[in-house]
């Protein structure tokens, strides 16, 4: 984990509609506003919703944001193939690019970003976590940069679950706990 997070930190998550990429969005933005820093949540989605494209930029600060458009993320998050090829390429050099090996199968030819590929979609479901990758690849997300702690994702995952889907708190703390404790696929290792 790192020990100091270099701020602005700019974070592009995207996906299918129906991906949880906005929820995943929404538990990176409550954590940093909990963690005491400004922060901006813009969705992004095409007309066609669930199954169509998904995409959320989200802006962690120690100062005021002047825009919430994350053009040049340092975090990139890809939940499919479509997604991952349409950012890679706006990553900054030096960034840290997480994707959902099972989805994505692809490995980026980028020599300049820090890749983490885990297959969050084959783990969620083999682990009783069916529809929660975009949880675990925050948890991979928060083991990998250090944005926040466990302990603030947990009070954030409260805030962003909805009343009606309480049952599913514990469950998404179980998904960022396993998310962190990944290691990265070999399958893009030379």
């Amino acid at each position: 984990m790192v020990d100091h997070v270099k701020m602005p930190l700019n974070i592009m998550l995207a996906g299918f509609g129906g991906q949880g990429i906005l929820f995943a969005g929404k538990l990176i933005a409550y954590a940093g506003m909990i963690d005491g820093h400004e922060i901006s949540w813009l969705p992004s989605y095409g007309p066609e919703m669930r199954g169509g494209t998904a995409n959320c930029s989200v802006s962690i600060s120690d100062e005021a944001i002047g825009s919430p458009l994350v053009t040049e993320p340092d975090v990139f998050i890809a939940m499919n193939l479509p997604s991952y090829e349409r950012f890679i390429d706006t990553v900054r050099p030096g960034g840290v690019v997480i994707v959902d090996e099972t989805m994505v199968g692809a490995c980026t030819l980028r020599s300049d970003v820090d890749y983490h590929p885990i297959p969050a979609t084959e783990i969620a479901e083999n682990s009783g976590l069916k529809g929660l990758a975009n949880v675990l690849l925050v948890g991979k997300m928060l083991a990998v940069t250090g944005f926040s702690t466990e302990a603030t994702l947990s009070v954030a995952i409260e805030k962003s679950v909805s009343a009606k889907r309480l049952d599913l708190v514990e469950l998404n703390r179980k998904a960022i706990a396993l998310g962190a404790d990944i290691p990265d696929s070999d399958a893009c290792r030379a």
